[in-house]
């Protein structure tokens, strides 16, 4: 067994405190990871609190991991000891599903074994995330890492950068395309960079004034304020594709009118309530109110080889690890630019 050492929450209103615990030795398609970067996602925060239903504890979050592989399994084909190598939102699925069969495991059928607080396939031994020294995933569920990279701020791309990266995709961004993206955070800013790359128009959607400056550093062209109604009139029937990274109650309608005929509004962030919309702001214009999760492993690697291509990565504040518990506070204030990364070395 491996001697793995992480930062745990134990109970829903506990503060993360050092732990111990044991990796699994390496089965034949086994890879063992030194971590070496995790970012801190804002799902994290919900999970170990319990606010999206009750966690199993002790609970090591963290699923935007990076590191350096240090054993194989003896049938391990794709990585040697000393490649870069990732682990993102799950670690197994069942791989017989059609889901599965499609490349698309983060909607298995059977059971999708998520990165954390999640069952292995045996239903019973649980699972521990990235903010800890090691990690040992089936090589399937592991994705490659290009060597130059910034690793600390290729992390975050295995869940900010595929949970925006899919939809925009999905939906054929690229050149003469307008994108609209709503809100600037770890998804937003992410949002931006790729579908700028993709060479699409960006317009970004936000309460906060002050966030214009950083919106078109990250390569918006427009920035619309949406606390005055007023303000999407300029945009009406305009954009192809939105973008909702908003994690907090919402009405889509003003957005919904800024879509051209036939256009997409895609929800990427989870709010803890319903959400509201007029149902004529869909009919008038035949648009689409949609939902996208994250990717599956193939897609996740095209995404990482992409951002490698186009030198896109997250914009990110290094933490040491015992810096988590106020990293979670000023997250949900909004006070980071613009994803949390945790330097497993300080564990």
């Amino acid at each position: 067994m491996i001697q793995t050492k992480a930062y745990a929450a134990q109970s829903p209103t506990s503060l993360l405190q050092p732990y111990q615990f044991q990796r699994r030795d390496p089965r034949p398609d086994d890879v063992v990871i030194e971590i070496a970067f995790c970012g801190i996602c804002h799902s994290d925060i919900h999970t170990v609190r319990s606010e999206w239903g009750p966690a199993a504890y002790p609970c090591v979050p963290g699923h935007e991991i990076v590191g350096r592989v240090i054993q194989v399994g003896k049938k391990v084909k794709r990585f040697k000891v000393g490649d870069l190598a990732g682990v993102g939102c799950f670690v197994d699925s069942c791989g017989k599903c059609p889901p599965c069969k499609a490349n698309e495991e983060q909607f298995c059928e059977g059971h999708t074994v998520f990165t954390y607080n999640s069952k292995e396939l045996d239903g019973k031994t649980p699972t521990q995330g990235g903010y800890s020294s090691h990690i040992t995933v089936r090589e399937k569920f592991t994705l490659k890492i290009k060597k130059g990279l910034p690793l600390e701020r290729v992390a975050p791309l295995l869940c900010a950068g595929i949970t925006t990266y899919s939809p925009l995709k999905r939906y054929g961004t690229k050149k003469g395309k307008k994108v609209g993206v709503v809100g600037l955070g770890g998804l937003g800013h992410m949002a931006v960079k790729l579908a700028k790359a993709m060479g699409a128009e960006v317009t970004v959607f936000s309460t906060s004034p002050n966030k214009e400056v950083d919106a078109k550093k990250l390569g918006a062209k427009n920035f619309v304020i949406t606390k005055d109604p007023q303000n999407f009139q300029k945009y009406a029937g305009k954009l192809d594709l939105i973008i909702d990274t908003v994690s907090a109650k919402h009405d889509f309608s003003p957005y919904l009118s800024t879509l051209k005929i036939g256009g997409t509004h895609v929800l990427v962030g989870v709010a803890p309530e319903p959400n509201q919309f007029a149902a004529i702001s869909l009919i008038f214009g035949r648009k689409v109110l949609a939902g996208s999760l994250i990717g599956g492993i193939k897609e996740t690697q095209e995404m990482l080889d992409f951002c490698a291509r186009k030198k896109v990565f997250s914009d990110i504040e290094l933490i040491p690890a015992e810096k988590i518990n106020e990293a979670y506070e000023r997250t949900i204030k909004g006070q980071v630019k613009y994803r949390f990364v945790v330097d497993a070395k300080t564990l």
